[in-house]
């Protein structure tokens, strides 16, 4: 697998913004709260799955044009 592939490290603690999320105490949240957030988490997945199906995209039309790197996956 290439670097580029891997996941990005956003913050100093080894963590990025989807684990801090995954690990918030949502307990306190109202139901109209949590209705919210769900509304948000979703259209972030659409947009994560929007860039990521660009960047596959533009990797095939690069291998495409220019062929597999060796090894390559």
């Amino acid at each position: 697998m290439d670097d580029i592939d891997l996941p990005r490290r956003t913050s100093g603690h080894g963590a990025d913004a989807a684990s801090a999320l995954a690990g918030e105490d949502i307990a306190p949240y109202s139901q109209d709260e949590l209705a919210e957030r769900v509304v948000l988490l979703e259209a972030e997945i659409a947009r994560v799955r929007a860039h990521r199906d660009k960047a596959a995209a533009h990797r095939n039309a690069a291998d495409a044009l220019f062929g597999k790197p060796p090894g390559g996956s």
